[in-house]
């Protein structure tokens, strides 16, 4: 056998395992393949809107024709100063908001306690409105409601781990993973963990996003405050965590590899 067909075979094997290698990580990387296989139509299911809970921070504007009302059922805008020492250079405005106690009640001015958890923003506002009306306090109310402090966290195999508002009443796990900069290359597509309370107990589950019928019947593809989103990373990352990264599986052993074999080849071709 001589130097020249040696370096070939080299040059062809190290071209076959990279060639495995881009195939097997093709496979694990594309969303809904099961819709992309047979052009099944998935069912997406019904909409389900965001509930106020306990701890829930929220801001609640009444809006009315008589601006005397309106002071009485808004909370002041707060003033708040930050690196100056004139204040109409430095102030910075946020409104207050309302915390939800453990009972699922705010304290709401001149009509007192009332019960929130439970309700989504709209039957918030809608009854809130009614309270107003029926009690004689104003005629003609809009009542608007905003989140303060509602979150999901989106941790492990993304471009942008971390924690993110949630802005409207209905977020699916594909908005937290679009606000997170989607999946890397080496985040596991099929278990991806969401973690959420229920009843006061941490609830685990499973998610495969390369199956549209399994994201779409899930019970956390519509996700709630406070939700937990984990991307597991798949093996080749995993075995990239070793002390010197430079275990048998992960891609800077093969490229060491690669290049010592090159190397031999150039040598013993020369």
């Amino acid at each position: 056998m001589t130097h020249r067909t040696i370096f070939t075979i080299l040059a062809a094997a190290m071209t076959g395992i990279a060639i495995l290698g881009s195939c097997a990580v093709a496979k694990q990387v594309p969303y809904f393949q099961d819709i992309l296989s047979d052009s099944t139509l998935a069912i997406i299911p019904e909409p389900v809107p965001i509930r106020l809970e306990p701890e829930d921070k929220i801001s609640i504007l009444v809006n009315s024709r008589d601006p005397q009302l309106m002071m009485l059922f808004n909370l002041p805008v707060i003033q708040r100063y930050v690196g100056s020492d004139n204040p109409s250079l430095s102030s910075n405005s946020y409104l207050t908001g309302y915390t939800i106690d453990g009972e699922g009640n705010i304290d709401f001015p001149v009509l007192g306690k009332i019960h929130l958890a439970g309700k989504t923003r709209e039957e918030a506002a809608i009854y809130i409105k009614e309270q107003l009306v029926s009690n004689n306090l104003i005629k003609d109310p809009v009542v608007t409601i905003e989140y303060m402090n509602l979150t999901v966290s989106v941790l492990g195999e993304v471009n942008k781990p971390g924690r993110y508002s949630i802005d409207k009443d209905r977020v699916t796990i594909f908005d937290a993973l679009s606000m997170a900069g989607d999946l890397t290359i080496y985040g596991l597509r099929e278990h991806v963990t969401v973690m959420r309370e229920v009843d006061g107990e941490q609830k685990i589950y499973e998610v495969n996003l390369t199956s549209a019928q399994e994201v779409f019947s899930s019970p956390v593809f519509y996700l709630r405050q406070n939700d937990f989103i984990y991307v597991e990373p798949n093996k080749m990352r995993a075995n990239q965590a070793t002390v010197n990264g430079n275990s048998f599986l992960s891609s800077s052993f093969w490229v060491s590899v690669a290049s010592l074999l090159v190397s031999l080849g150039v040598l013993i071709f020369n």
